[in-house]
């Protein structure tokens, strides 16, 4: 199956630039990968947009694969950080298909998914840098740096600089502003009033990260 996910992405790429993620790029993608059509209806029941997830997804593999393989022992955490969404960046292999997917996404009817999607990079660079947050930090983390990721990609889908600099510039300066409130955010929880924060009964103190139930059918 996976091969076939991936033959139905590379066909429905070539297409994408001129018909956008839409039905006439999908039925273009499943004549191109010589895949029958009830196949592809029931791996991408939504057609085009499903495949858009799914090439989202294979690139949040890409990157997972390259941070494992690279050597950050050199590198502060938010160099580290910083290294994870350029690796997501340059895993995109058609600048033209996400600026189609972006007009998409900022839909009504799409903006949940787009931020969705988000997240789940976020969450990916998160895990791959060995998060172990187990409070509301994990959820404020995903948030800051789901900005970070939507304003960069933005950013450089308009950049025309040689190799990208004036993007990796522009990444650069968000995830130091990032770190920044981390380092206010850390002052105040450490802090004389932090303790607050800790007290049974306060809400802070009672919310934790989405947890993996076990005991489901499937699971």
């Amino acid at each position: 199956m996976t091969d076939t996910r991936d033959r139905m992405i590379d066909a429905i790429l070539m297409h994408v630039p001129f018909d956008g993620w839409s039905e006439t790029a999908f039925q273009a993608a499943i004549q191109d990968a010589g895949v029958q059509e009830d196949l592809a209806r029931g791996m991408f029941p939504r057609g085009a947009r499903d495949l858009a997830r799914a090439w989202h997804d294979r690139g949040d593999a890409a990157m997972q694969t390259a941070m494992a393989e690279a050597d950050l022992s050199g590198l502060r955490y938010s160099e580290k950080v910083a290294h994870a969404v350029r690796l997501r960046i340059e895993a995109i292999s058609d600048k033209e298909a996400l600026r189609r997917a972006t007009t998409q996404n900022i839909l009504p009817l799409n903006a949940p998914e787009g931020m969705k999607m988000l997240w789940q990079t976020a969450d990916a660079i998160w895990t791959t840098l060995g998060d172990t947050s187990d409070d509301y930090n994990w959820y404020t983390k995903r948030a800051l740096l789901s900005g970070v990721i939507g304003s960069t990609l933005l950013f450089w889908l308009g950049d025309d600089s040689p190799g990208n600099d004036a993007t990796w510039d522009f990444l650069d300066r968000r995830i130091a502003d990032v770190m920044q409130v981390e380092k206010v955010k850390s002052r105040v929880t450490t802090g004389p009033f932090g303790k607050l924060f800790e007290l049974p009964g306060h809400l802070l103190s009672s919310i934790r990260p989405p947890r993996h139930r076990d005991d489901l059918p499937g699971a």
